[in-house]
């Protein structure tokens, strides 16, 4: 018998090639983007929302997602209207700190997100799912830049 450890795949799409899909694929509104320092040490996500509330002083109720890649070490905050992101990159001038529990300081650079390429993370697909279905697929969204196939933690048993 054999054990697939994969679990789910990475697609990174590029909204670069929308010509002939116009309108599938739209421009992030109301959404900043956070830049870690890519040395740093990681952030939990408890930690990430608290440096939200507490240094960029962003109100809970202004806040519509956060989403955060920690391959890039970027943090995505979409909030309710235009208006507060451009309040939140005026009060911080694209620029903040992050200081860690062992005293270190990161920069963290915050702009205006804008499409780009984005990495999309599928869930618990049976291994024997073609890598060839899955970038028909996505391939209706934008040019596949890169798939790759990811597993559990090495440490769990199955």
């Amino acid at each position: 018998m054999t054990v697939h450890s994969v679990v789910y795949r990475t697609v990174s799409v590029s909204a670069e090639k929308r010509s002939r899909n116009k309108g599938i694929m739209s421009e992030q509104q109301n959404t900043a983007v956070c830049s870690f320092d890519p040395k740093s040490p990681r952030i939990s996500v408890l930690d990430i929302h608290e440096w939200i509330f507490e240094q960029l002083h962003v109100p809970e109720n202004v806040v519509t997602m956060v989403q955060i890649d920690g391959t890039r070490r970027q943090v995505y905050i979409k909030l309710t209207d235009f208006q507060y992101m451009r309040d939140l990159l005026h009060s911080t001038t694209g620029q903040s700190e992050y200081k860690h529990d062992n005293g270190e300081i990161s920069q963290v650079k915050i702009e205006m997100a804008i499409i780009g390429t984005r990495r999309v993370r599928l869930a618990n697909l049976p291994p024997e799912t073609p890598d060839e279905a899955v970038r028909f697929t996505f391939s209706q969204y934008g040019e596949i830049k890169e798939m790759q196939r990811e597993s559990w933690y090495k440490p769990y048993r199955y």
